[in-house]
């Protein structure tokens, strides 16, 4: 009986030390964040946001669906900022906006975040910022790596979540 303790104990440090990078309470640099600023708090800059934010987050997926580490990610991105921007700006000229967008990957302090089950603590991140216009207003914010931002489903203009994080904790929960 002791034995079969012992076993429980070992493989629960296992999986705790497995998990214990996705928990930490401090900053977490494996977290790629995304945050897309609006040019101010009017309701119609916070407004185009939402759509530039819909366009971005659809050219990105196909983009970064292979990126398997935080540095392919930032690598991606990097070599289509100005692609980033010209979605960007594509949406904000159809709209009507003579202010553009401007892309960058900057460390940024944060405060605590938290999205649905995902909470992530207060500290400095590495983030890709999508400034539109004076980029002084309200931001969105998602998570560039790991994923987890917006798919749509098929036949459907509907919205799902995807998370690689939960895919980790899966599938170390299962083994």
């Amino acid at each position: 009986m002791k034995w079969i303790v012992c076993g429980v104990c070992f493989v629960l440090l296992c999986v705790l030390m497995a998990c214990a990078p996705l928990f930490s309470s401090g900053v977490e640099t494996d977290y790629l964040r995304i945050h897309i600023r609006a040019n101010s708090n009017s309701s119609e800059d916070q407004r185009v946001k939402y759509m530039v934010k819909d366009a971005v987050v659809e050219a990105l997926i196909p983009l970064l669906s292979d990126a398997k580490t935080k540095q392919e990610a930032i690598d991606v991105i990097n070599a289509n900022t100005n692609y980033i921007n010209s979605v960007a700006n594509a949406v904000l000229e159809a709209e009507g906006f003579d202010y553009c967008g401007q892309t960058r990957i900057a460390k940024e302090t944060f405060p605590t975040r938290t999205y649905d089950d995902i909470t992530l603590p207060a500290g400095e991140y590495d983030a890709v910022i999508l400034d539109l216009g004076s980029g002084e207003g309200d931001n969105w914010w998602c998570l560039v790596y790991p994923a987890f931002c917006f798919t749509k489903t098929e036949n459907s203009t509907n919205y799902v979540y995807i998370s690689k994080i939960w895919e980790i904790i899966n599938n170390v929960t299962k083994n």
